[in-house]
């Protein structure tokens, strides 16, 4: 399906993922050169095909229950109640399917998108599906969920949740989220929950969100963002990137991106305390570097 480019405008709600699809067939896209101006330099030791690989790698083994959502053995994201830390109500968490949450997300997008009855909601790396379910339940029987996922083995788990759940106004598309398998002006909202960060072409993200959104469409996304430079350990260590950790761009550059596509009125609203749910083995002072945050911009009618 050929890319038409849109020069209007929208709000939009973030979750990430990566993969294409045309119909239900699923086909690799050429990569992108590695970003000028990005969280990585040139000189790192991972690059953006070892970066992607690394990810889908990881996360396809959380699907399969072969690893854990954590890149460290001691992170706190394997607690019960992490869920709740992240923002979820138990009621919310008693209404999914059971294998639907892993403790993978940095914020609940969906408690901030203000979803109405009948509109269009597409989740950029939805997982096992919990934000696309919960959505679904908001937006009703008029309205629609499309979750994008580019790892093969997380969207077998997703479309078998909703099968579980009877959820019939919710699809699951393998594809990339810098390559959006949607339509231009298909989406009311643009979610993701930490997920964008994982990507090594963040602003291309945020310009398939603005393309895919419809003109008065609002963007609304948990994600992972830096308060200060990180060590250069960090910066090069592939459990950390996986973790949502060394990938986060600064609050600067989110929102210098987000305007650069078309975005309006862009807010990052930091969450402090990040570290007792973010999913490594770092120490509290964790949270001098990155933390996550409530993201939201709109589309200009």
């Amino acid at each position: 399906m050929p890319v038409v480019r849109s020069t209007r405008t929208c709000t939009v709600i973030l979750s990430i993922a990566v993969d294409e699809v045309i119909g239900c067939h699923a086909s690799e896209v050429s990569l992108r050169p590695f970003p000028e101006s990005g969280v990585f330099n040139r000189n790192t030791s991972m690059n953006e095909t070892n970066i992607r690989e690394k990810v889908r790698e990881h996360y396809a083994g959380v699907a399969e229950g072969k690893t854990s959502c954590c890149p460290r053995a001691n992170s706190g994201c394997g607690e019960e109640n992490i869920s709740q830390k992240l923002g979820y109500s138990a009621q919310d968490l008693a209404s999914l399917p059971e294998q639907a949450e892993m403790g993978l997300g940095c914020g609940n997008p969906i408690s901030f998108a203000k979803l109405r009855p009948g509109e269009v909601v597409v989740d950029l790396g939805s997982g096992g599906g919990v934000d696309c379910f919960l959505a679904s339940k908001e937006v009703g029987p008029t309205g629609s969920v499309i979750g994008v996922d580019m790892t093969p083995q997380m969207l077998a788990k997703a479309r078998k949740n909703a099968d579980l759940g009877g959820y019939t106004n919710v699809e699951f598309r393998l594809g990339e989220i810098e390559n959006l398998p949607v339509a231009n002006h298909t989406a009311d909202v643009v979610i993701s929950n930490c997920v964008i960060n994982l990507s090594t072409d963040k602003r291309r993200v945020y310009g398939e969100a603005f393309r895919v959104l419809k003109n008065g469409g609002r963007f609304a996304v948990a994600d992972m963002v830096t308060l200060a430079p990180l060590p250069e350990t960090l910066k090069e260590d592939v459990a950390a990137y996986t973790g949502c950790i060394s990938g986060a761009a600064s609050v600067e550059e989110v929102k210098e991106w987000l305007a650069a596509v078309g975005f309006e009125h862009v807010d990052v609203h930091i969450k402090r305390k990040s570290s007792e749910f973010i999913r490594s083995d770092i120490d509290s002072k964790l949270d001098d570097y990155v933390a996550s945050a409530d993201i939201t911009a709109w589309k200009s009618s």
